[in-house]
């Protein structure tokens, strides 16, 4: 059996998170930046929201229908033809990172598979406010504690990971 090494970054941002790194960036730059980090895998885990995994999937939708319509312009064809290289070279896993009790973040990572929707119903069983799904901010005043997130995540298929677990917001905080 031959063994691969995979570039992976499973703690990943998109414009969807309000403290983006970049509060200017499209999808679009975001998508060349993990391209040009040649990452394999990437998980989006913006804060407490899925709207960058849905805004990247409606994208994709809607210059494939323009396609099959024959009514891409040159432009757009150049951008779908850019996201079906990206899915080619890179699996992405949709997520989270949620901000359970005492401001702790805690990453929820699921199969590739899994609808936006689906997503969007465990953050609010999560108790994520139904008006704040779409703002993408860590200050959502969610009141579910790390260990219920993690049977809610795991019970919904995903793999929970405590984020930054040693530091600001860790679940390994220290005084």
């Amino acid at each position: 059996m031959q063994r691969k090494w995979y570039k992976v970054d499973l703690h990943l941002h998109t414009p969807a998170s309000n403290d983006y790194e970049e509060p200017k960036a499209t999808y679009r730059d975001w998508m060349h930046r993990v391209m040009e980090q040649e990452l394999d895998i990437v998980a989006i885990t913006d804060h407490n929201t899925v709207a960058g995994i849905g805004a990247i999937q409606r994208e994709i939708e809607w210059l494939t229908r323009l396609e099959k319509e024959e009514r891409l312009t040159e432009e757009e064809a150049t951008r779908l033809q850019e996201w079906r290289t990206f899915a080619d070279k890179v699996l992405v896993l949709p997520g989270f990172e949620f901000t359970a009790t005492f401001g702790f973040h805690i990453l929820g990572i699921f199969p590739p598979e899994t609808p936006v929707r689906q997503l969007e119903h465990i953050l609010l069983s999560l108790k994520v406010p139904a008006d704040k799904l779409d703002i993408g901010s860590t200050e959502t005043g969610a009141s579910t504690d790390v260990l219920t997130a993690y049977e809610v995540i795991r019970n919904a298929g995903g793999l929970a990971i405590a984020a930054h677990a040693n530091s600001t917001h860790g679940v390994a905080m220290r005084d």
